[in-house]
């Protein structure tokens, strides 16, 4: 019998047979003018990335979680700051207030949507408020691909004079209410790592921003706090900058990119036909679309349906099986009060399935089939 062939979880490959060639000519012009850092690509890239989504302005640097950090270093974080961010996620968030010298403390997130529960978030300022913090950030996070509850998190920003940093690592090209990722709260962060729905051929990052002045400050902090020249630093920077190459390769992907979108919902359109009544699927809140970065799905028998893909050649991965908070470098940090309970019962529960453009519906097929056979398994 026939051997079934190998199911990429990400397939990356599958892309560049389609746009491998434009890709190669777009790296052989850099490598023909030789502007490696901040060529001409990277200008062209900023302005497209801020057209894409609506924003005023866009910086490029050098990876999501330097993106992050650049927002928190223009706005002067201290010892003694308190920055709100959730528990379910990826360690970046958390890490970069940690770096800053401020305190990250943890919020909860919704079951349904993965995203930071706003009513998490209003219990975390009010703690950190007593114990003596001063409340100054909140990073929502978009995880897996759907934009959070900006409505009322930003609702939360303005009453207790937070500035909101959101997290779109995730989520770049997905809308909210007709607005697009980017242009939610005060800025947004995004992260061009080859995995996410819009990745480079390395680390890459950018910054969406209203605030012309406080995007020339960006500018300044990813060229080492640079001023009029590179012997003029007025601030402290850091190397934070985007490769000309990078940027090269991510202008022939945005050309797909929306196209890439509409394929990426008809595939979670399947997965959530088919596995809907089977298990927890993700949920889109009213308004809100997903660029799908991960399909998670949420069941009392994880372990048996990745048992039972792993059988049968379906990877699977677990985004995340242990909350920032209880992670041994983040303990010590603090929690809303009552803890995180539903981002511990998530880290517990949760599986992803293979999601991008290019997965035929016969391969899905496989996957479903596997997943649907593990749940049938005794326990």
């Amino acid at each position: 019998m026939p051997q079934s062939p190998p199911i990429a979880f990400i397939d990356l490959q599958a892309q560049r047979a389609r746009i491998g060639a434009r890709i190669d000519a777009a790296m052989q012009r850099v490598l023909a003018h030789g502007q490696f850092i901040l060529g001409p690509e990277v200008a062209e890239l900023e302005a497209k990335l801020a057209a894409f989504c609506g924003a005023a302005h866009c910086v490029t640097c050098s990876s999501g979680t330097d993106a992050l950090a650049l927002v928190l270093m223009a706005r002067g974080l201290k010892p003694g700051d308190a920055v709100f961010v959730p528990s379910f996620t990826f360690v970046a968030t958390a890490e970069i207030v940690a770096w800053c010298g401020a305190t990250p403390v943890f919020v909860d997130v919704e079951a349904a949507t993965f995203n930071m529960d706003a009513k998490s978030l209003t219990a975390a300022v009010a703690w950190a408020r007593q114990s003596g913090l001063v409340p100054r950030a909140v990073i929502p996070v978009d995880l897996f691909g759907q934009p959070a509850d900006y409505a009322a998190i930003l609702a939360v920003a303005e009453r207790e004079g937070l500035y909101v940093l959101s997290d779109a690592a995730q989520s770049f090209g997905a809308m909210l209410g007709g607005r697009s990722v980017g242009t939610f709260g005060d800025a947004t962060a995004t992260s061009f790592f080859p995995a996410k729905p819009l990745g480079c051929y390395g680390d890459g990052g950018a910054i969406f921003t209203e605030d012309g002045d406080f995007a020339a400050t960006l500018r300044s902090l990813r060229l080492h706090g640079q001023g009029q020249n590179k012997y003029d630093n007025i601030r402290i920077g850091m190397n934070g900058r985007l490769d000309t190459l990078q940027a090269a390769i991510l202008l022939e992907k945005l050309a797909i990119f929306r196209d890439e979108i509409a394929a990426r919902q008809t595939v979670a359109n399947r997965y959530a036909e088919r596995l809907g009544n089977a298990v927890a699927v993700p949920r889109l809140a009213g308004g809100a679309t997903s660029v799908w970065a991960q399909y998670t799905i949420v069941s009392h028998a994880r372990d048996r349906v990745a048992a039972a893909c792993k059988a049968r050649g379906v990877p699977t991965a677990i985004y995340y099986p242990l909350p920032i908070s209880l992670q041994a470098g983040y303990r010590h940090f603090p929690s809303a009060p009552g803890g995180v309970p539903v981002s511990e019962r998530l880290s517990r529960e949760v599986v992803s399935l293979p999601m991008h453009p290019y997965l035929d519906a016969a391969t899905q097929d496989r996957i479903i089939d596997a997943v649907l056979a593990g749940l049938e398994q005794p326990a």
